[in-house]
């Protein structure tokens, strides 16, 4: 039985265009990833980057379950002495939920040049309007 290796150049991408709307920001972040990295795909190969291009759309309607907008924090560092920063997920949420959201899709994709790839086919909205209608998404249910 032998291995089907798929090319760079073989790769057909697509667009998938998900709804975050009353959704678990976790589950949309977990759906996103794997469509980013074409896990869902007959020929995926875990060296190549055979993913799709995702939209999130309705970014400030995704929830977070039990006390995870009280307890729970984004940290960041200026690489500078005392320059911790910490921002908590109420005011993340409210203010920058777009942003909320390409931070845990970041945290589901690999650290390596084939995460930073597929980040770059993420875009994130805040609300139902988004700039990559020409681009025809297909609307992913799960």
């Amino acid at each position: 039985m032998s291995t089907t290796l798929v090319k760079p150049a073989e790769v057909e991408r697509k667009w998938f265009l998900l709804d975050a709307a009353g959704k678990p920001l976790g589950r949309v972040a977990a759906e996103a990833a794997v469509l980013l990295r074409g896990k869902n795909k007959v020929n995926y190969t875990p060296s190549v980057d055979c993913g799709d291009s995702v939209v999130i759309i309705n970014c400030d309607e995704a929830v977070l379950t039990g006390n995870k907008l009280e307890k729970k924090f984004h940290y960041s560092h200026s690489l500078y002495i005392g320059g911790l920063k910490k921002t908590q997920y109420a005011t993340l949420m409210a203010e920058n939920s777009d942003k909320a959201m390409v931070y845990a899709v970041k945290g589901m994709v690999p650290s390596n040049t084939l995460g930073a790839k597929a980040m770059t086919r993420l875009h994130c909205y805040k609300g139902a309007e988004y700039a990559n209608a020409a681009q025809k998404p297909e609307k992913v249910e799960f």
